[in-house]
């Protein structure tokens, strides 16, 4: 089997061109399938299958045998599946998987359809996410434009990570983009837009879990946490930081965003007491995502009671972190994600003022330190992960330590 690109001289049209021809040959059989593209016999290299790289001949050279390199990787994409499938291909079939091949399967037109999707469902965090994936496979791969599914294949992901390493990108980092690159793919493969022969995920593919890497514990002592609890602020930026601080500490750890997203339609009555009822924005779409129960406490309504008397709260919302109540969509994703940047040199703020040193308080803390202060309690981690959200209990003991210095201390009285 041989294949190249040629021009057909017999085929010449009133401006001296003719069509570029991608011919294939097999079993002394040709096939012609024209690229798209025209050159007159000067401007062709014959021996490279290429435009000449003159531009007083060609100004537009570059682009042209981009073009066809891009066209060249789709041949051998093509001749890879057939391999992969022992398939004893025709000319015929190589046509009609070639032509279907360039109608369909482009990463970058499925990437860029798959934003606009989501945008339009308010699925705002992971368009942005796969924007920002696609943008950074575009520096990586000057030819992603004319890429197909199939030859994303795990040499390809595998250069992809290096490149992120030579940018500096830690485990973490890294570990954001490949995995908005695999879960495009899935979608892809369902809906058949791409195919597994080439997948480069799965067993003894690319790991992605190996890029994982530990971060530092950012959960608050017993001795802090009262500080915050008990140390009322003049300043009232500072004030309404610490209580939205302990609101979400004693909702479970709720997220900003989730906290943020919270109104009285999320208040529900049982006979227990009151509830807030809410799905995780960051899981909510998940076939397994469950409504998280919080039971209003009075530490809580304590805080909402605050609120209400001391900060000017947008339509029904619970809390005073969204400051208008017609935000929609992106422009409610971004006006949250703002809101959540100032409230974090807020709590830097709020740190420095209550004397907290060796760690930068942040809207984590109040999670992490929720899930330790239950731990430390002997609550079972099961119970934890089902408070945190958590799909399952690996995710949870990321937030936790192994054992407390005290359990440990205990066991060596043992010996």
């Amino acid at each position: 089997m041989r294949y190249r690109f040629i021009i057909l001289s017999y085929n010449t049209g009133k401006d001296g061109k003719t069509a570029v021809t991608l011919r294939i040959t097999k079993n002394r059989k040709r096939k012609y399938i024209n690229t798209g593209l025209r050159a007159s016999p000067e401007q062709w290299d014959t021996a490279g299958d290429r435009f000449v790289t003159d531009k007083r001949l060609v100004p537009g050279y570059k682009a042209y045998n981009t073009r066809l390199s891009e066209l060249e990787a789709r041949v051998n994409a093509v001749l890879r599946d057939f391999d992969s499938r022992r398939i004893d291909w025709t000319l015929n079939q190589f046509e009609t998987e070639y032509l279907g091949k360039t109608a369909r399967g482009s990463v970058k037109a499925y990437f860029d359809k798959t934003v606009v999707t989501l945008r339009e469902t308010e699925h705002i965090g992971n368009a942005i996410c796969y924007s920002r994936t696609l943008r950074m496979m575009s520096l990586f791969d000057k030819r992603l434009a004319g890429r197909i599914f199939s030859e994303i294949d795990i040499r390809y992901v595998k250069a992809f990570d290096v490149f992120l390493q030579k940018r500096g990108c830690r485990g973490n980092t890294r570990k954001y983009y490949i995995k908005a690159l695999r879960a495009v793919l899935n979608k892809a493969i369902q809906d058949k837009e791409a195919t597994e022969s080439t997948y480069p995920f799965g067993k003894g593919g690319f790991n992605i879990a190996a890029l994982e890497e530990d971060t530092p514990k950012r959960y608050l002592s017993q001795d802090i946490m009262h500080r915050i609890k008990t140390t009322a602020l003049d300043n009232g930026v500072l004030e309404r930081t610490r209580r939205l601080f302990l609101f979400m500490y004693y909702c479970y750890g709720i997220s900003f965003i989730d906290a943020a997203l919270l109104t009285t339609d999320n208040l529900v009555k049982r006979s227990g007491g009151t509830y807030i009822v809410y799905k995780r924005n960051k899981t909510k779409e998940s076939k397994r995502a469950r409504p998280l129960r919080i039971k209003i406490t009075p530490q809580i309504q304590e805080q909402l009671d605050w609120f209400a008397g001391h900060t000017e709260i947008a339509g029904n919302y619970l809390l005073p972190i969204v400051s208008a109540a017609g935000y929609t969509g992106e422009r409610l994703y971004r006006h949250i994600r703002g809101r959540y940047r100032r409230n974090g040199k807020y709590l830097n703020s709020l740190g420095l003022a209550l004397g907290i040193t060796g760690m930068r308080l942040t809207s984590y803390c109040a999670r992490h330190t929720m899930a330790m202060t239950l731990q430390d309690h002997h609550v079972p981690r099961e119970v934890i992960s089902q408070i945190l959200g958590h799909k399952d209990i690996t995710t949870t003991s990321i937030y936790l330590d192994s054992f407390t210095d005290s359990v440990i201390d205990e066991a060596a009285r043992v010996l």
